[in-house]
């Protein structure tokens, strides 16, 4: 038998890119979190977490699947929200599959109708997938099912869960046949192209999600604006969080700044697991009025400032 050369092993692999879109808050990011097998998206209870296009990558096989994390797609407000939504759809225009993320608990949501109405102006197929499926009876789901079927025709359905992972393994698989022959684009122990600047800003942002509450967290960016690594292997970081008015600055250092401390440790803790070396973390809370009209900002988190 023939041996292979190395372009030949190259030629056989498969390589393609995935958008995840949905309403806020649905699980796309936990998803993209379990399927990659790793955090590379934050994650909170609150609405409109994800700002930015999160990419995951998954290298199984001779198959690497690129998934584009996207922020829920709702009807925006503000230029900040403009641009969200505008990332959220420019993230499927090239992309080889889409995967349409539906909370089956909320159901058939105007939200959800709406994704599914785009999605049938622009002629673009996409895959079902039914999250958070271990919260409603089977019949429910199949209910579901015929419901969103009727509005828009689905290359295919899928039931999981993000949190537990069921299905996910099978949803896999199906989105593997779906990539195009070529070379990956990514190595293989790889898991996500987000700089490391820009991860750990998101990290201290899902910290001050899940310490604030209401408005406030939608009131914050966080910037990184130093990264340096030590004589003693260990990572110095300074991170700037921008509020709008003094009285959420108050909010966020906490009395006596305990707040912005614990904010800190947390946030320090898992950069140390991710980094696998001691951090030096230095948070700074600056009032930045205007923080959502600012054109740099927006090119630190990939947004069009412009949408």
């Amino acid at each position: 038998m023939k041996a292979k050369l190395p372009y030949e092993i190259v030629a056989e692999r498969k390589c393609g890119f995935v958008a995840v879109i949905g309403a806020p808050n649905v699980g796309k990011s936990t998803l993209v979190n379990r399927m990659v097998g790793s955090k590379v998206t934050i994650v909170t209870p609150k609405v409109q977490t994800t700002r930015n296009l999160v990419r995951g990558i998954v290298s199984r096989d001779s198959t690497q699947l690129v998934f584009v994390d996207t922020p829920g797609i709702f009807q925006p407000k503000g230029r900040l929200e403009r641009a969200m939504v505008g990332a959220a759809w420019s993230g499927s225009v090239d992309a080889n599959a889409i995967l349409h993320v539906v909370d089956a608990q909320k159901g058939a949501t105007e939200e959800t109708a709406e994704i599914s109405r785009n999605l049938r102006r622009t002629s673009r197929q996409a895959t079902l997938v039914l999250n958070k499926i271990d919260l409603i009876p089977k019949t429910g789901l199949l209910k579901l099912t015929q419901i969103l079927t009727e509005t828009t025709t689905y290359s295919d359905v899928f039931m999981v869960s993000a949190i537990s992972g069921d299905g996910v393994d099978a949803l896999l698989l199906a989105l593997s046949k779906l990539m195009p022959r070529g070379p990956w684009l990514f190595p293989e122990n790889e898991v996500s192209d987000m700089p490391m600047r820009r991860l750990s800003a998101d990290i201290t942002r899902e910290k001050l999600f899940f310490a604030l509450q209401q408005e406030v967290p939608y009131a914050c960016a966080v910037e990184t604006e130093d990264w340096r690594t030590l004589s003693d292997g260990s990572t110095r970081i300074e991170q700037s969080i921008f509020v709008r008015r003094e009285s959420q600055r108050a909010i966020v250092l906490g009395k006596g700044g305990q707040r912005i401390k614990r904010i800190g440790q947390q946030s320090r803790e898992e950069l140390e697991d991710i980094l696998e070396t001691r951090v030096h973390l230095f948070l700074h809370v600056k009032v930045h009025e205007k923080w959502r009209d600012d054109r740099r900002l927006f090119l630190t988190w990939g947004l069009d400032f412009d949408a």
